[in-house]
């Protein structure tokens, strides 16, 4: 199943020179949606968007998402990988 990074959104803070505190006054947040956040967890795109707005950027800018591969797809196509 896929998840959601925010890896991204870390390291556009680093490059802001900012640190989770700013961000969360900034954007209005809590500390709650900042752990949420730090986990890896689902936050409501109302959050994401103020978030947007304090960065000046865009949504992919702070977030991804990461599938997991499945090394045995092939196998049931009853192939061999290469």
């Amino acid at each position: 199943m896929p998840t959601i990074s925010y890896n991204k959104l870390w390291k556009l803070l680093i490059d802001k020179k900012m640190n989770k505190k700013d961000l969360r006054l900034s954007a209005g947040v809590s500390t709650a949606v900042i752990a949420k956040l730090g986990k890896g967890e689902n936050v409501t795109t109302d959050v994401l968007l103020k978030i947007c707005n304090v960065l000046n950027c865009d949504i992919t800018d702070i977030m991804e998402i990461e599938r997991e591969e499945n090394p045995n797809a092939n196998a049931r196509q009853g192939g061999n990988v290469l």
